[in-house]
C-alpha cells in the first residue's frame, strides 16, 4: 500500500475516533478531557495504535481511562467500520501519550526561568542606582 494512502487512512481514523470518543457513555471516559493525538495503522490494516492524551489528576484516574478504552474498543471498532469504507476494520490498541503534560511542564519551567531572569535584571538595576 502506498505511504500516502496509509497516511490518509491514519488521518481519517484519527478524526473518526475523536468523534466517537465524544459519544461514549462510559463514565471513565466521558468525565475526562481526552484528546486523540495520533493513529498508527499497520500497512495491512489489521492493527491500529491509537494515541491519546489526557490531563489527569492522579495515576488512578489514568488507569481508569485505560480500562475504559479497553472495554470500549469493540464499540469504537464497530463505529469505525460503519463510518469508514475499509475492507477490514483494524484491531485497536489504545496507548497513552503524555505530550500534553510534558508541554504543560515545559511551559511551567519557561515561566519560572522568565521570572528568575526578571528578578536578576531588577536586582542589577537596583545595584546600578546605588
Amino acid at each position: 500500500m502506498p505511504k500516502y494512502r496509509q497516511m490518509r487512512i491514519n488521518d481519517e481514523m484519527m478524526k473518526e475516533v475523536s468523534e466517537i470518543v465524544r459519544s461514549i457513555k462510559d463514565p471513565r471516559i466521558k468525565s475526562s478531557f481526552i484528546s486523540i493525538t495520533g493513529v498508527d495503522c499497520t500497512p495491512d490494516l489489521k492493527y491500529a495504535k491509537i494515541y491519546y492524551s489526557v490531563i489527569a489528576k492522579s495515576e488512578e484516574e489514568r488507569s481508569d481511562i485505560a480500562k475504559g478504552f479497553k472495554s470500549a474498543s469493540g464499540y469504537i471498532r464497530k463505529q469505525l467500520a460503519e463510518h469508514l469504507n475499509l475492507r477490514m476494520t483494524p484491531e485497536l490498541k489504545f496507548i497513552s501519550d503524555g505530550s500534553m503534560e510534558k508541554g504543560a511542564d515545559i511551559t511551567k519551567l519557561m515561566k519560572q526561568v522568565e521570572e528568575e531572569l526578571r528578578e536578576i535584571d531588577d536586582s542589577e538595576r537596583e545595584d546600578e542606582n546605588i
